[in-house]
């Protein structure tokens, strides 16, 4: 997260900001947190969100008109933005309950100009907005120039992380292989081009890596593919020395970053059918494609839906990574449990960022390790109740034996990416917790053993995993699985596991997280997390096969709440935790891990 804080205060920023829209005529400015990729996690470069409202989460956005900043958050996030963006220059909104076109819709006035940056805003975005002003007599105008960056006092410069090569040993297949599919697919689709603006896609079809934003081994690039099997790769060339260029085969041509869509127009003929990502490409696409006579077809990236079936060489890198990035866990967890109680007793207690630095210390002692994959969420107490909660400007809080305690942490491997949450409790534990604890557990069992046919979608699932929390009245707000990647994006698309429609079909091969949660604000938050891949048995049906290997805290499981079948489940995965890590262990670990793991 970039320093927001220096320089002018939030107000003045706002300010600023409504000069500059009023000196462009605009009566309202659409502020997403994207840039021109369209992802969760942006270099300090494209903080605008951040620099304008304070608020530092990983999605949301606002809008801004002269009487207020109207800030759009989901449920992760609902208690960090009253914090961060508090006082009367806001007005707070749940980002699907109170969607911004919604608010938009009641808000312009016929004549507005309601003005947007058509590199940070998704076609799908914009087409509601677009309505919403439609029916009130407002028009959405394209600026050529962010007004944020305008006024941004010391704005961080662009990235220019280096990239280097993804060799095809830990790759599994050549970007000639890949290339090659895209070529066929094209032929199929009638398409000429396709156009793609997601990093790790890029990252993943030509088996390079980079190092542009925090916690995501990808550079920051565009792509687009023709049906001959030719590819132009717009990537700022500072970042790429001359091995990646020996790497790539000869049908890859190499173009300034900046001159993307002056190169997509003049690619684009009349009358060609050209591809491009509603979800994640930047509206600019579509019109350019428009613009030059060619008709843009809105359907997700084929290069999405590849690189999200992982091939054998991909998963056994994911399977040995997580086994590393289980014995970190392990060495954690016995330091956490041995230090909390002896610290608090002496009047020095170790502290939401003090562990959030043992858990990166024991990740780093493992092979291969290169970097977290993405903000740990190290949280004390009430903390926790925020989902995204991260120990940085200011907060830092003791984590004391009265206190429950949340870890959600990952890495990035040279073979893989990982994630997981667990709970902790030393001593006592809030009136409700141990029964919120138990069904969270029984939420995660009842997916985690789950079988399904082919043609099941994340949405179809979800409520399996819930039905333990409903049947006491709980419930979480977020999703309760997402897709990861392979040394690339912590979160990867298009898998997902939520109540909202997602048609993807679960496949084997895909690779996704479980986990349920439970929060109550100001008091705790539990959660745990555990990443899948999924696998088809003999019979057709599909089922989820672990990765992760961590122990599950029992004591604070009400025993006799667990039916025979959860408690074998546990007892099973905990040997099964005991066998891969005890012998990679130190020797504290590895009687803490014996005693962590006695059956229930």
């Amino acid at each position: 997260m970039p320093d927001t804080l220096s320089g002018p205060t939030i107000g003045a920023r706002i300010a600023d900001l409504r000069a500059e829209m009023a000196a462009s005529s605009l009566d309202a400015f659409i502020l997403p947190r994207f840039d021109a990729h369209q992802g969760e996690y942006v270099s300090p470069h494209d903080e605008r969100l951040a620099y304008i409202t304070g608020f530092s989460g990983s999605a949301g956005m606002a809008i801004v008109t002269a009487e207020t900043v109207a800030v759009f958050v989901d449920g992760r996030y609902s208690v960090q933005v009253e914090n961060e963006c508090s006082g009367s220059l806001f007005s707070h909104h749940h980002l699907f309950d109170q969607p911004p076109e919604v608010w938009l819709n009641a808000v312009v006035q016929n004549g507005w100009k309601v003005g947007f940056d058509p590199m940070h805003l998704p076609p799908g975005w914009f087409d509601r907005f677009a309505t919403a002003c439609i029916e009130t007599g407002a028009t959405m105008t394209a600026l050529e120039h962010n007004p944020v960056d305008a006024i941004w006092q010391f704005q961080p410069s662009a990235p220019l992380g280096e990239v280097s090569v993804f060799p095809l040993q830990l790759a599994g297949r050549s970007c000639a292989d890949k290339s090659a599919d895209l070529a066929t697919y094209l032929a199929a689709q009638d398409a000429e081009l396709l156009v793609d603006t997601q990093p790790d896609n890029i990252s993943w079809l030509l088996n390079v890596r980079g190092n542009d934003v925090a916690f995501n081994p990808m550079p920051q690039s565009f792509l687009i593919a023709d049906r001959s099997g030719g590819i132009t790769w717009f990537v700022d060339p500072r970042k790429v020395s001359e091995e990646v260029c020996d790497h790539l085969p000869s049908t890859v041509a190499q173009r300034p970053i900046s001159e993307f869509l002056a190169d997509l127009r003049n690619l684009c003929k009349a009358g060609q059918r050209v591809l491009f990502d509603p979800d994640f490409s930047p509206v600019a696409v579509r019109q350019t494609i428009a613009a030059a006579g060619s008709t843009p077809v809105s359907v997700a990236s084929i290069v999405t839906r590849a690189k999200s079936v992982k091939n054998s060489v991909e998963l056994s890198g994911l399977h040995d990574c997580h086994v590393h990035d289980g014995v970190a866990w392990v060495e954690f967890s016995a330091w956490l449990d041995a230090t909390v109680p002896t610290r608090a007793a002496a009047g020095d207690p170790v502290t939401e960022r003090e562990a959030e630095a043992k858990i990166l210390a024991c990740r780093q002692a493992r092979p291969g390790f290169l970097s977290e994959s993405f903000q740990t969420i190290s949280a004390a107490g009430g903390n926790a109740a925020m989902c995204h909660y991260a120990a940085i400007n200011g907060h830092n809080a003791p984590i004391l034996p009265q206190r429950t305690y949340l870890l959600d942490s990952g890495g990035q491997y040279e073979t893989g990416t990982t994630d997981a949450t667990r709970s902790f409790a030393f001593d006592q534990r809030p009136d409700g917790y141990d029964q919120a604890y138990t069904a969270v557990f029984k939420a995660f069992h009842s997916l985690a053993t789950l079988r399904f046919p082919r043609g099941t979608q994340g949405h179809h699932i979800d409520a399996i995993c819930r039905r333990p929390l409903w049947d006491l009245g709980l419930d979480y707000d977020h999703g309760t699985g997402h897709g990861i990647g392979h040394r690339l994006s912590v979160h990867e698309h298009p898998q997902r596991i939520g109540k909202p429609y997602n048609p993807v079909d679960l496949l084997p091969g895909m690779v996704v997280s479980i986990e349920p949660g439970y929060y109550e604000a100001e008091r705790f938050g539990i959660r745990i997390e555990n990443i899948f891949e999924i696998i088809e048995g003999i019979d057709g049906f599909l089922g989820f096969h672990n990765m992760t290997w961590a122990p599950i805290q029992t004591d604070m499981m009400i025993l006799d709440k667990l039916s025979n079948t959860e408690r074998a489940w546990l007892n099973s995965y905990h040997q099964h935790v005991f066998q891969k890590l005890s012998p990679l262990v130190g020797d504290e670990a590895r009687k803490w891990l014996s005693a962590a793991v006695v059956p229930i």
